[in-house]
């Protein structure tokens, strides 16, 4: 299997955020809105790295984050020089384990028996396990029963939740994400982990008239506000819509969306400030 090189001139944000919590994680979630794809914490904040060509200042000073009155943001930036971002990421990639078990990790590291295992090749796309709201969203699936169900991920990344729905059981499963490298990657991690998803690069607008059992959206508030009447135009009667990629203070606003397209809450988990919601059409 080719691997992808991901050799790119770099741009090195140094954000400074008080108070840090939760306003670190909403951060992020802004930034990958606007091109960021990685990103390392720190004692006062966050470090972010967005490819050169694709920086627009003027989109930064747009996040909504920078409106807020609760927090105090500031940043710096240096362009930093041409090299490996796969093999950087690969470095700094540990397993991740799940309520003991479900283990998702790379192709090098130690296989751990009496755990169910996703193996993925831990490139730049967003994803891989490590956010709170991928656990959430794993976490919300063992108690779905996906034998047979048409399913679809929409905001694939690495297509970490997609392959985990097939490997229980799923039907014929979608995976989409508006990231040429995550689709990229998410196709890789399909073969890697011996399952069929039929993978697309878009978004809720490439869904069309096809019909789900069980959609699975790990984004963020804006779009899920924005998508959530598309997917349950989607959503067959009896259908499941899990929601996540919400801070706490985002629920009320999209229990209403949800309320208003005909979806009832099952289930709400949260984990640090991040919550999972589990619906019903």
């Amino acid at each position: 299997m080719q691997q992808i090189i991901h050799m790119q001139n770099y741009l090195e944000f140094n954000f400074k955020i008080s108070p840090l919590q939760p306003w670190n994680e909403i951060l992020m979630a802004e930034l990958i809105e606007i091109g960021f794809d990685s990103f390392t914490e720190e004692i006062h904040g966050i470090l972010g790295y967005i490819q050169t060509d694709l920086f627009n200042e003027d989109q930064l000073k747009a996040l909504p984050i920078f409106e807020n009155e609760n927090v105090k943001i500031e940043y710096s930036f240096e362009e930093m020089p041409n090299i490996n971002w796969n093999e950087e990421w690969e470095k700094n990639f540990s397993p991740i384990n799940i309520d003991d078990k479900v283990m998702i990790r790379a192709e090098f590291h130690e296989s751990v028996p009496g755990m169910h295992e996703i193996i993925i090749q831990p490139k730049m796309s967003f994803g891989t396990g490590h956010h709170p709201t991928t656990h959430l969203m794993i976490q919300q699936m063992m108690d779905i029963d996906f034998n047979g169900k048409k399913v679809l991920d929409m905001g694939c990344g690495t297509s970490v939740l997609a392959i985990y729905a097939k490997q229980q059981g799923a039907g014929d499963t979608k995976a989409i994400d508006i990231d040429e490298w995550s689709v990229e990657n998410s196709k890789e991690n399909a073969v890697r982990n011996n399952v069929e998803l039929e993978i697309e690069q878009g978004t809720a607008d490439n869904l069309g008239s096809e019909n789900f059992d069980i959609i699975l959206a790990n984004i963020n508030r804006n779009i899920l506000i924005s998508d959530i009447p598309t997917y349950v135009s989607v959503l067959n009667d009896g259908g499941k819509l899990l929601l996540s990629g919400l801070c706490f203070f985002d629920v009320d606003d999209i229990l209403e969306v949800c309320k208003e397209s005909g979806l009832t809450l099952k289930k709400q988990l949260q984990r640090e400030e991040w919550v999972s919601l589990l619906l019903e059409k």
